[in-house]
């Protein structure tokens, strides 16, 4: 499951459980670029619930799209993410380094309310 909520005028909320296939992956990236579309300066909470590898073919389908995300993530100044698997947190801190201009921070996930005091401050 990949789940996208926004949150205000700059926010959008994303949670992704479970093991994504090649149909789910399209619908996936088609609602973050959609909802993402009218935000600027914007900030993420990205709860992994249960994670599992995507299939080959939802590989696939990121890398094919992989010039406008990199679009996308340029109208995100900030990004939380909440998982309670130490190298999610450590991945997810190190792909920050590959945004310029986009900070992330990886919160246990027990630590919502420290992850949004963070995104807002």
């Amino acid at each position: 499951m990949f789940k996208v909520e926004q949150y205000g005028l700059n926010r959008l909320d994303i949670q992704l459980s479970g093991k994504l296939d090649t149909e789910e992956m399209k619908i996936a990236l088609d609602e973050l670029v959609s909802k993402s579309k009218n935000i600027e300066n914007g900030k993420m909470l990205y709860e992994i619930i249960d994670f599992h590898l995507p299939s080959l073919g939802a590989i696939v389908i990121e890398f094919s799209r992989l010039p406008s995300m990199f679009g996308l993530m340029k109208k995100f100044d900030r990004a939380a993410v909440l998982t309670d698997k130490t190298w999610l947190k450590k991945v997810s801190e190190f792909e920050g380094a590959l945004f310029p201009g986009l900070e992330i921070k990886a919160f246990g996930r027990d630590q919502k309310a420290e992850a949004e005091a963070w995104l807002s401050s």
